[in-house]
């Protein structure tokens, strides 16, 4: 399975660090694939926490040279495309698990959750309706390992 962690780029604070690299961890430990941006922040730290663990990252790079991925990344895939990245990385994964994350994230968000692929929240956005009422599409979790575990199952469901 391949499972795509998402967040943002910029340096994480040191609790999002550590519910990134717990979450990469997880998934290898699993057996599963991580794919991400390749970027820094929550996608190096999860890159991280999975290569701990002996586990294999995908980056899908916004930019057109592959020397940007983070140290993690055991395949670099450069796009040159920006955030239109992002359908790439939504369309690929069985479930996404977003941690923290800006805009960019909001926007991986979407895309997965319109192309129906699951989208666990760690620490990550909601979603309102224009009536005001909390959409459910997001499932939020409490721990880097019960995302990993909603992850694999909700990407089996839809397998």
């Amino acid at each position: 399975m391949i499972i795509a962690v998402i967040g943002g780029g910029a340096p994480c604070t040191p609790e999002i660090d550590a519910l990134a690299q717990q979450v990469g961890a997880e998934i290898a430990r699993r057996g599963h694939l991580l794919i991400c941006g390749g970027m820094g922040g929550v996608m190096e730290s999860a890159c991280k926490g999975a290569k701990a663990q002996g586990g294999m990252t995908i980056g899908v790079l916004p930019t057109g040279d592959a020397r940007d991925a983070n140290a993690h990344v055991d395949i670099p895939i450069a796009t040159g495309m920006g955030y239109a990245r992002n359908v790439i990385i939504a369309r690929t994964a069985s479930a996404i698990i977003a941690v923290d994350g800006e805009y960019g994230t909001l926007s991986e968000i979407a895309h997965g959750l319109g192309f129906g692929v699951p989208v666990i929240g760690l620490k990550t956005w909601t979603l309102a309706r224009s009536d005001g009422s909390l959409d459910r599409g997001i499932i939020a979790v409490g721990s880097p390992k019960e995302a990993v575990e909603r992850a694999e199952a909700e990407g089996k469901k839809r397998a």
